[in-house]
């Protein structure tokens, strides 16, 4: 792992690595050694800024099948996310770009401008039989791209145009800036936002999810959202055994008092290139917790670091995995959380007006 390292080390980034890609030949690493007296440069390798580049896909909702996500349309305006989640399952995908799933899944963000477009064109076809369609099933929509950017928003007017249910996933307090459209699709019970709290520790959330909002702006976002009617929910995801495991029922308590009405969560995934950025992350900030953080990952992944096998991915498996759901339905239950949230009218859905339409 020392060889990937990225030196000098950086600020405000989740990973300080840039691990080889594992479709390209060639990896280049930097040679600090070279480099030691150019203390500019070295300045500026701390700081590694975000670049925003253009992504040209011709569509913009995905569909899956897998049997653990519980939707099968998805919208996703950006890839890459310079949230910086230390543990983020969506960094290799950054891969399949020719970028490497450590700094430049932070750095690099390929931004959909015709994201809005792309979504009216994708709800006029005559096929679309109306479900809801999640925004965020791989990289946040609320990241801070979209202050820039605006494509979320622009996309939830065209669902609010359509009359289209949406589902929202996001670690983002930005989300309330919205509060106009997601309050007037909730009333039509188009609309529900889930809301990721990994800890309340806030030392903890800064350095694991440096980019992201502190765990008492997203607490206010979802008060914010259940005042306007919102249905809301809590993800605490990922749960990381001997991190944040014992933190559910005050995360759970902490959700239901600002107004959550349901709760999820998934156990700490660790697909491919996540692994090493996870464990440099680990290792640096915890060093002294490592081996016991490590082997309780491995209990509920049959002594492996990750075990894909649908049904038991989101979950794991052993004892340690079964005692993590137990704890986390006790205490769902208990602040009344274990109920799923009101179900979505498809019924309002309207194909949006096109130029073509609007000539017959």
């Amino acid at each position: 792992m020392d060889s990937e390292r990225l030196e000098p080390r950086c600020v405000g980034r989740g990973s300080h690595l840039a691990p080889p890609n594992r479709f390209e030949s060639i990896h280049v690493e930097p040679d600090w050694e070279q480099l030691a007296a150019d203390d500019d440069l070295r300045a500026a390798a701390g700081r590694p800024a975000t670049e925003y580049l253009s992504d040209t896909s011709e569509t913009i909702v995905s569909e899956n099948d897998s049997p653990d996500i519980p939707f099968r349309y998805s919208v996703n305006p950006y890839r890459g996310c310079a949230h910086g989640c230390a543990y983020c399952y969506a960094r290799p995908y950054h891969e399949y770009l020719g970028f490497n799933a450590g700094l430049d899944f932070e750095t690099k963000v390929l931004v959909k401008h015709e994201a809005p477009k792309l979504l009216r064109t994708f709800l006029s076809r005559p096929r679309w039989q109306a479900e809801p369609i999640t925004f965020s099933g791989v990289t946040d929509c609320y990241q801070p791209a979209e202050r820039e950017f605006r494509l979320t928003r622009q996309c939830l007017e065209v669902a609010w145009e359509c009359r289209q249910p949406i589902g929202i996933v996001t670690k983002n307090a930005l989300v309330v800036r919205d509060l106009d459209l997601l309050r007037a699709l909730a009333a039509e019970n188009l609309a529900h936002v889930n809301v990721s709290i990994t800890s309340l520790d806030q030392e903890l959330t800064r350095s694991m999810e440096p980019r992201t909002s502190a765990p008492a702006a997203r607490l206010r976002a979802l008060r914010m959202l259940a005042e306007a009617g919102v249905p809301t929910r809590v993800m605490v995801a990922p749960i990381i055994p001997g991190l944040n495991d014992q933190e559910v029922p005050a995360i759970l308590a902490a959700a239901a008092a600002a107004g959550a009405q349901g709760a999820g969560y998934v156990l700490l995934r660790l697909p491919l290139t996540v692994k090493p950025v996870f464990f440099e992350w680990l290792e640096r900030v915890f060093p002294d917790r490592r081996p016991r953080i490590e082997a309780l990952i491995r209990s509920t992944r049959a002594g492996e670091l990750y075990q894909p096998k649908f049904g038991e991915r989101q979950r794991g498996t052993g004892e340690f995995a079964a005692q993590i759901g137990q704890l986390f339905r006790m205490f769902a239950k208990k602040h009344g959380l274990d109920r799923p949230l009101p179900q979505y009218d498809c019924t309002r859905f309207r194909p949006p007006e096109t130029a073509q339409r609007r000539l017959f």
